[in-house]
């Protein structure tokens, strides 16, 4: 009878086995421990400059506009109809051109009004004047009729007392003589008080009444000068910037009517954004460009408040400006704040700012790629900023904007 035999296994085959799978776990944990793979940038689309040691002049960049320095606004000093315009803006003219006629029957009326007022003020003063001579006057020959009456009683008086003395007089005689001297002297007194009160009330009734003429003089004064303002000529020479009026048209009292403007002397205004404005000071250096030429001038004005965002900065400009320079011409002015020297610094990049710690990304030498490094930064300029730390002298930066590769520590260059 057969028996059958059990086969046997080889040991070489359990080895294999677990070699086989040694190598897939190896496998599989030092996949996982690879690092992802570094995203690539296309050196064509970044902008990078190196880290210099050197000057670094501060600047503040702001637009603005060429506006004169003599601007002159002629206004209406009273409402009316424009009747006429006798020139257009881009004329030269000076204190004998005639810019427009106005007109309004009310301010001709109000004139013939106030002097006829005046007018009989004045004859008011005369007849007052007359008056009060013819009352003088009177009083004048009442006093002397009174000292006349005065000095014969007086003589009266005396008669009757030598009588008396000699027994031709009785005293009831005496006593009637006496009581007329009396009544003549009172009377007389009485009379030189009011005639000297008159005299003395004379000045001050003709002075107020004067007054009242001056008053109406001046009123008068007034109306006319706003009937002959219906005639506006131009306040200084110069050149007529704008006139915006149309025949017909009716204007108020206190519209502006035009603008003359002295093209010779320009000065710039800019705009500069309110967070860089708060280190401009009066005297500094501003660089004014036309687009085809450049204007050295420096800041004389600063206005107290911003608006919108920005500060205005008048810029004073040299008499001799070039051909490019004319009034509400758009430029662009670069005001220097500041040199710094021996700093390190580089360009601005696209994201951070002052007085700041960013991440760059810093460019390895003879490498296609740029690591991620903390950069705190100092001051700025318009182009450039001061490096305080984690850059060094020929380190070069990537400065445009990479945002999108804020969550990786390094980038491939290709």
């Amino acid at each position: 009878m057969d028996i059958p035999r059990k086969k046997k296994t080889s040991p070489k085959k359990y080895i294999l086995s677990a070699v086989a799978v040694g190598a897939v776990v190896m496998t599989t944990v030092g996949l996982s421990r690879l690092k992802p793979a570094a995203p690539s940038v296309d050196r064509a689309i970044i902008y990078s400059m190196p880290v210099e040691r050197g000057t670094l002049v501060r600047k503040v960049r702001g637009p603005g506009t060429l506006v004169p320095e003599n601007i002159f606004i002629v206004s209406a000093v009273t409402s009316g109809r424009v009747d006429r315009k006798h020139v257009e803006p881009g004329t030269v003219v000076d204190e004998t051109t005639e810019l427009v006629t106005l007109s309004n029957p009310d301010v001709m009326l109000q004139l013939l009004t106030a002097e006829q007022q005046h007018a009989a003020s004045l004859s008011t003063l005369a007849q007052m004047e007359t008056d009060l001579e013819a009352q003088r006057l009177q009083f004048v020959s009442v006093v002397a009729s009174s000292r006349t009456q005065k000095a014969a009683a007086q003589r009266v008086l005396e008669l009757q007392q030598r009588l008396i003395r000699e027994d031709l007089a009785t005293q009831a005689e005496l006593d009637a003589a006496q009581e007329a001297f009396d009544e003549a002297t009172t009377r007389l007194e009485t009379d030189e008080a009011r005639l000297e009160n008159l005299t003395e009330s004379i000045p001050g009734r003709l002075a107020r009444q004067g007054q009242e003429v001056a008053r109406l003089e001046d009123i008068v004064a007034v109306r006319r000068q706003r009937q002959e303002s219906m005639r506006v000529f131009a306040p200084r020479e110069g050149v007529l910037q704008s006139l915006a009026l149309e025949e017909g048209q009716w204007i108020l009292e206190g519209s502006q009517l035009a603008r003359v403007v002295q093209p010779g002397r320009l000065k710039a205004v800019l705009r500069i954004p309110e967070v860089q404005a708060r280190d401009v000071v009066l005297g500094q250096v501003a660089v004014i460009d036309t687009r085809s030429d450049t204007i050295v001038g420096r800041v004389v004005r600063i206005d107290p408040a911003a608006t919108n965002g920005s500060v205005g900065i008048d810029v004073s400009l040299p008499d001799d400006l070039p051909r490019s320079a004319r009034p509400d011409l758009t430029v662009e002015g670069i005001v220097e704040i500041e040199r710094l020297d021996d700093v390190l610094y580089t360009g601005r990049p696209a994201f951070g700012q002052a007085n700041s710690n960013v991440g760059l990304f810093k460019i390895v030498p003879n490498a296609n790629e740029a690591v991620r490094v903390t950069v705190r930064l100092g001051v700025s300029s318009v182009q450039e900023i001061q490096v305080i730390d984690g850059l060094a002298v020929g380190d070069t930066v990537i400065l445009s904007d990479m945002a999108q590769w804020d969550n990786v520590d390094r980038v491939r260059l290709r």
